[in-house]
């Protein structure tokens, strides 16, 4: 991560999430938002080259995606009374700011860089702070997500979704399992989303893997973690999460998109290895 900035990969998936806007149909996620913050207009977004990632259309399919299930999972439980929602890894999410819930606060936990870069460019696109956003800067290598979240009042007795999108592959499993620890701890009701990385099972599928890998290294953004579905569920039951809803990328598209032929029978490679969960305890 720049120390003037986001990261890399926090500004590529602002990017596909926006295109998305401006180029998808059928939409997955409807972001008004997405586009503004970023400074550009839809006819310049439309026009400009921005790498792989965001040309990729399934992949940028699947950006959407997610922020669609985790934005499902927060409508579910706010309906539910969940009052409390934590978004680790915020980057540029505009989930706060458009949070239709005014019961529901929402603490978005990030680098404090990347939280004054995101300030900048909202107060630029004109964009509001509502009261029911809480920023939660926190620097992970002088404090912790505990001490950050209690400083910003937090309640570790109510209910809440942490969603936590795009982060648990740059962490090493030791980290994402105290995360994952930290949220279990919560004294009521809680439920987490997030998306992980599987390990591939083919010669092909390692040298996508390592490929990609590699391109994330150079950028100083080196993947750390990959996990099977099996060791996650088992990591999720010991700390008493009872209810797993696991998928693969390919099926989450296939289920917003209503089997849409857009959703190839053979998965592109950069989809094979990605599965997002949502887990309840």
């Amino acid at each position: 991560m720049e120390n003037d900035g986001p990261s890399r990969t926090a500004l590529i998936t602002a990017y596909a999430r926006a295109h998305h806007q401006v180029v998808d149909r059928p939409q997955i996620f409807t972001d008004p938002l997405a586009v503004p913050l970023l400074g550009v207009s839809a006819a310049e977004l439309a026009d400009q080259q921005l790498g792989d990632v965001v040309s990729d259309r399934p992949r940028r399919l699947f950006f959407a995606a997610r922020s669609r299930f985790a934005e499902d999972a927060v409508a579910e439980a706010a309906a539910a009374g969940v009052r409390q929602v934590v978004i680790l890894g915020a980057g540029l999410d505009t989930f706060a700011y458009r949070n239709p819930f005014p019961t529901v606060r929402v603490f978005e936990v990030d680098h404090p860089a990347t939280q004054a870069w995101k300030r900048e460019r909202l107060a630029a696109a004109g964009i509001e702070l509502p009261e029911t956003l809480t920023f939660v800067p926190v620097d992970f290598e002088t404090q912790t997500l505990a001490a950050g979240l209690a400083s910003a009042g937090f309640q570790r007795s109510e209910a809440a979704v942490f969603v936590w999108l795009g982060v648990v592959f740059y962490l090493t499993p030791n980290a994402a399992h105290a995360t994952l620890e930290y949220i279990a701890g919560q004294g009521a009701s809680v439920e987490v989303v997030f998306d992980y990385l599987q390990p591939a099972d083919s010669d092909d599928g390692r040298a996508h893997q390592q490929a990609r890998a590699d391109r994330l290294a150079d950028i100083g953004e080196p993947v750390f973690s990959y996990f099977t579905s099996d060791d996650i569920a088992t990591q999720l039951r010991d700390l008493g999460f009872t209810d797993i809803d696991d998928h693969s990328a390919p099926d989450l598209l296939t289920h917003y998109l209503d089997r849409s032929p857009t959703v190839e029978a053979e998965p592109p490679a950069a989809l094979r290895a990605i599965r997002i969960l949502r887990a309840r305890r």
